[in-house]
């Protein structure tokens, strides 16, 4: 009944989000792109997130995805749609080679890292004036789909799509199991045959991708990329805010947040441009303090209270999740 439950909110869900383009202008399509984009950016960093890694790279590889892309077309004259493909492509390897480095880091210190590699690709685009256009950027000559607001709101819609679909197969394969037995006891999940590197380097590398074909999608959409833009902190902060604030170790938990924080952001825009940045860190702060679970946990410890059966989700016991791993 549960399982039958969640299908049919999914299946309405849907169907609001193909109707939108019917019934919205290019204004309210132009807000539903950015929340899409944020949920999306969102979700990828919690399947990252569920092996117990905590990366503030977000921007980094979206930012490489938004100019592998559009330099694919300026330089390498590539089809706009293809270089989504192709953005998606160089940034799942540029996290492999990166791979082999930075997850033998754990807590902070692979953190730290995963920031300072954000840094590191705005400085390379930042200095390669010929090539990326320098600080001024680069600019498409035409935008794809010739700008078209259905067009341009279906093609994030795909993206969005192809996040959430690789998110559900983590949560339902073995690679949910492996995840969690290492967020729980590393120790004890390398004692009982899980390949810890394997595992973390499969979902660094799929969170990656994802990460820059949104940056791609993004660049495309709106034509232009400069550093500033393309490695913005927002890209970092706001989806690391919704999927807190939603709940973590879920698809559910990131996709409501991205919602809620998503409509608040653009109102945020509007009355402080340029402290909506601090609003973020302190919802992040009270999140962790005080609703560790996020909205999604607080609603399941209510349905618990009144009777109903609690789903295991994130807090699957670890010795399960090590068995079934192997």
């Amino acid at each position: 009944m549960k399982i039958r439950g969640a299908y049919i909110a999914a299946a309405v869900a849907a169907a609001i989000m193909i109707a939108f383009p019917a019934f919205l202008g290019a204004y309210p399509l132009n807000v539903a792109r950015s929340v899409m984009t944020y949920m999306a950016l969102a979700v990828s960093w919690d399947m990252l997130l569920r092996s117990g890694q905590i990366s503030f790279g977000i921007a980094g590889l979206f930012g490489l995805g938004s100019y592998a892309s559009i330099l694919a077309v300026l330089r390498g004259g590539m089809d706009p749609l293809l270089s989504i493909a192709f953005a998606a492509l160089v940034a799942g390897l540029v996290a492999f080679a990166l791979g082999f480095a930075i997850l033998r880091l754990r807590a902070m210190y692979f953190s730290i890292t995963t920031l300072a590699l954000m840094e590191i690709f705005r400085i390379i685009m930042h200095n390669l004036h010929d090539f990326s256009g320098g600080p001024e950027g680069v600019v498409l000559p035409e935008v794809i789909f010739g700008g078209d607001a259905s067009a341009l709101y279906w093609l994030c819609l795909g993206g969005l799509a192809v996040t959430i679909g690789a998110s559900w197969y983590f949560e339902r394969s073995k690679l949910r199991l492996a995840l969690t037995a290492i967020r729980n006891d590393e120790t004890s999940a390398r004692s009982n045959g899980i390949d810890i590197f394997k595992y973390l380097l499969v979902a660094f590398v799929v969170t990656s991708t994802l990460q820059g074909m949104m940056g791609a999608i993004q660049v495309q959409s709106y034509g232009f990329t400069t550093p500033d833009t393309a490695f913005d902190a927002n890209f970092t902060l706001l989806p690391l805010a919704m999927a807190l604030l939603g709940g973590i170790h879920s698809t559910i938990g990131p996709m409501a947040g991205a919602v809620l924080l998503g409509i608040a952001s653009e109102w945020l825009k509007l009355k402080i441009p340029y402290g909506h940045l601090v609003v973020y860190g302190v919802i992040i702060i009270i999140v962790i303090l005080f609703m560790p679970n996020g909205l999604f946990g607080l609603a399941r410890k209510a349905i618990r209270k009144a009777g109903g059966a609690g789903s295991p989700g994130s807090a699957s016991n670890g010795s399960d999740a090590e068995e079934g791993a192997r």
